[in-house]
């Protein structure tokens, strides 16, 4: 069928209806996530999940300017409470849900009334990222690593990396990974991490699509499960302005006729020169990324130097502390560790793919790797470290808004804004606890 055929998809979904039904299903979550990183949603009975699919639930437009706090702010492209767009669970990720008896779950497409791509809608917007590498004869693989605190009156206790923190909290982890195995998501590790209380997960690289997808419902499947062992899980930058925070780290490779660009090479490390392409593309851009993947004032309170964040603007093998760390073995890809989790990782996929094609079509060059702290170097160039710098960065870089277009990229400058002015003058302190339990 074509990508957008209602009859078919309103058939496709009444076929659905029948065995979703025998598996309890009574609800269907339709998610998307707005230009603030916040997963927002709207609910169908199963009954009428044949229409949303085909027809869309509808929504506001003003939702491509809320922010954080849910104040909606304006800009170029605001139409204020006029309008409407339609909003299309994708039957092809569609989920039963363990973790949560009696519903299911689904990405959504936000389309226009007459069927079209919303302008602004992300996950669109990743897709057409994707289909420009595929249709020059390369594939990526992707996935987002996941940490989180978890958190009772205060967080849990045990050492770093500890098993004490593991074997204490045993069931509780357990559940997270089977609540996950039972929604196909397939973990690979998961372990106590720094912090007090941390904990990350690690899951399966597949397309750039399904791995946004898959980090929304991973992260909403850990809130579920820790609410259901008596905990709160938190997924912010940084809990509290002392301590390390939690990152979103990004690991990603590109294959051309089946083969890992990554390895095999004649470059440094064993890269092709199409990988060391797609990296300077990503490492030449990052000030500009990190309005993307570092998109929030407390984004800023995390990125600090020595604390693995990767705050410089460089690259080495296996080192923590470049941003951009390439990881050599089995399945060689490259890390990027300065992003976090109140990023959209829809529009996260679409700046790195945009970035990482333009670098392999210029043929750009990576400059010397590191081997060492580049916070012991007395020239390092430090990445912007407030959330003003990478948008002035983002504003000024063409290749990004002309590829994500006019109006998401001006809105998402708007938006940007308006959470800086809505922390201006808070404590460090008060800017942690307004973001604690968002996204």
């Amino acid at each position: 069928m074509s990508e957008f055929d209602r009859a078919a998809i309103e058939a496709r979904a009444q076929e659905l209806t029948g065995p979703l039904a025998a598996q309890g299903v009574e609800l269907v979550a339709t998610t998307f996530v707005d230009n603030s990183g916040i997963v927002r949603t709207k609910a169908v009975p199963l009954r009428k999940l044949a229409e949303a699919a085909a027809w869309g639930v509808g929504a506001s437009n003003s939702f491509d300017f809320f922010l954080f706090n849910d104040e909606i702010t304006g800009g170029r492209y605001s139409r204020g409470p006029v309008g409407d767009l339609r909003l299309h669970p994708d039957l092809d990720r569609l989920t039963v849900l363990t973790a949560q008896p009696g519903w299911a779950w689904a990405p959504g497409d936000r389309r226009t009334q007459d069927g079209a791509v919303h302008p602004q809608d992300a996950r669109g917007l990743a897709k057409h990222a994707t289909r420009m590498l595929g249709t020059r004869g390369f594939t990526v693989e992707l996935a987002f690593e996941v940490e989180w605190m978890a958190v009772l009156d205060e967080p849990v206790g045990g050492p770093a990396y500890g098993y004490t923190r593991l074997s204490e909290h045993a069931d509780y982890l357990r559940a997270v990974v089977s609540a996950l195995d039972g929604q196909g998501v397939e973990v690979e590790q998961i372990h106590p991490e720094y912090a007090a209380g941390q904990f990350e997960l690690s899951v399966r690289a597949e397309d750039p699509l399904g791995a946004a997808d898959t980090l929304v419902l991973v992260r909403e499947t850990i809130r579920k499960v820790s609410q259901s062992h008596g905990l709160r899980a938190s997924f912010t930058p940084k809990f509290a302005p002392e301590g390390v925070g939690n990152g979103g780290h990004v690991h990603l490779s590109v294959s051309a006729g089946g083969e890992n660009l990554f390895g095999g090479g004649d470059r440094r490390f064993g890269m092709t020169a199409l990988a060391e392409g797609f990296s300077a593309g990503i490492l030449r851009r990052l000030p500009a990324l990190m309005a993307i993947g570092t998109p929030s004032v407390v984004s800023y309170l995390r990125l600090e130097p020595h604390h693995w964040a990767g705050v410089y603007r460089c690259w080495g093998l296996e080192n923590r502390e470049a941003p951009l760390r390439l990881i050599a073995g089995r399945s060689p890809n490259l890390e990027v560790k300065c992003f976090d989790l109140t990023a959209n990782p829809y529009l996260v996929v679409a700046a790195l793919l945009f970035a990482g094609l333009d670098g392999m079509l210029g043929h750009a060059e990576l400059p010397e790797p590191l081997d060492v702290d580049p916070g012991t170097l007395p020239d390092a160039e430090r990445l912007p470290s407030t959330l003003a710098e990478a948008v002035a960065a983002f504003e000024s870089d063409e290749l990004l808004n002309s590829t994500f277009g006019a109006e998401l990229a001006t809105t998402l400058v708007d938006v940007r804004k308006g959470e800086i002015r809505a922390c201006e003058g808070l404590s460090p302190d008060e800017i942690t606890k307004a973001r604690r339990w968002l996204p």
